[in-house]
């Protein structure tokens, strides 16, 4: 990364700002940083932070190149969610009274919006955006102390989302697929961007999402045969394969973009808990004709990637334990300690490569499910088909 330093004391202190955040160091702020750097102060890691200019954007694209090289794969997913930072005061960058998913309550805090990236090889986070109320975008004073530039306007997580997916698929990062939480997938404009660029998705949806032609989504699956729930592994957790009962239907086939032969199938899925079979979760997909059930449930089961990233960069990296307040500031940081974070994938990746046609019997009321060539589908409802046009 030095070439984005155009100084080499900026060169040095970078060096030892991320040295530092990988170092055995107890709270990483700017005191314990700088002692373990051994700075006598902690001034010159401040104006790092704070003062010196360089681009966070431009660290942040070359640890995309540094990820795709260390842990890229053809199969790669990226996934989105974000993540709470709590604070004290209504002064640092986009702070307020909000709900975190890291709390798991209100808090007064920030919001960052993230990408991590993962394959068989490992997972990193690879960008981020703080996200601002609009208490903060429509006060353009409060946003100018904050050093929080003229151009950042009011944007949704969503919208922050969109942004770096397109970003990321830019990138020299070779992406297959995303996937997210309930929160981006319920939005058609998400779902619709990533068709739109031929991007394979499973996104979590609320209960209440709504499936054309088949109305919500739970409603769709209370209909679903017994047989159709399988006991499948969406990937290896901290106990184990994380084992549940799946259910997948196709939705009916829709034209690609161009009005050629679809290329991608729609699908719609539920995952229940063997052992409290009342919870259970819902997903919407977009993939590649000839996909299979598995491979779908392997990609919703990579969204618990992310959570280990926050944990591993927040526990070992210092993610959440920065003392800026300014916008840039952020930026720097977090930046910084994503680059911490990669690094250590890369090296535990390195490390571990050396280590070495049936009918459904149909009741009294019609049901649109149907089992073909060893996949389910779904049928329009009875008497329908003429009534329900297929809208994007």
């Amino acid at each position: 990364m030095g070439h984005r330093f155009g100084r080499a004391d900026l060169r040095r202190r970078m060096r030892d700002y991320v040295r530092a955040l990988l170092g055995p160091v107890g709270r990483k702020n700017g005191w314990q940083l700088a002692e373990y750097a051994g700075h006598h102060t902690p001034d010159g890691l401040q104006r790092l932070l704070n003062g010196a200019t360089w681009n966070a954007d431009n660290v942040r694209d070359d640890l995309q190149i540094y990820v795709a090289e260390k842990l890229g794969e053809d199969s790669g997913v990226l996934i989105l969610d974000d993540t709470g930072f709590v604070k004290k005061g209504i002064t640092s960058a986009g702070v307020q009274r909000q709900y975190s998913g890291t709390a798991g309550r209100t808090e007064n805090c920030q919001i960052g919006v993230f990408a991590a990236y993962a394959t068989t090889r490992g997972r990193a986070l690879v960008d981020r955006e703080l996200y601002l109320p609009k208490s903060w975008t429509d006060d353009r004073q409060r946003c100018r102390a904050a050093k929080i530039p003229d151009e950042r306007t009011f944007a949704t997580k969503g919208e922050l989302a969109r942004a770096i997916v397109l970003r990321a698929l830019a990138s020299p990062l070779p992406i297959a697929w995303v996937t997210a939480d309930s929160a981006y997938g319920q939005e058609w404009r998400f779902r619709r961007m990533l068709e739109e660029v031929s991007v394979g998705y499973v996104l979590a949806v609320p209960k209440s999402q709504h499936v054309p032609r088949f109305g919500r989504i739970d409603h769709l699956f209370t209909q679903a045969p017994d047989e159709a729930w399988e006991k499948r592994s969406c990937g290896d957790g901290a106990k184990g394969p994380r084992v549940y009962h799946w259910a997948a239907v196709q939705l009916p086939a829709i034209e690609d973009f161009d009005g050629e032969t679809p290329t991608h199938q729609r699908w719609a899925l539920a995952r229940r808990s063997v052992t409290r079979p009342d919870e259970i979760a819902y997903y919407l997909g977009y993939a590649p004709v000839g996909t299979d059930v598995d491979q779908l449930v392997r990609v919703a089961g990579r969204r618990w990637a992310i959570e280990e990233c926050f944990q591993a960069a927040k526990n070992e990296c210092g993610l959440d334990q920065y003392e800026v307040r300014r916008y840039v500031g952020w930026m720097r940081h977090i930046t910084l300690a994503m680059l911490a974070h990669a690094f250590l994938a890369a090296t535990a990746a390195q490390a571990a490569s050396k280590g070495g046609a049936e009918t459904v019997p149909t009741p009294w009321f019609h049901s649109p499910w149907r089992k073909s060539a060893g996949s389910w589908q779904l049928a329009p409802p009875q008497g329908q088909a003429e009534r329900f046009a297929f809208t994007r």
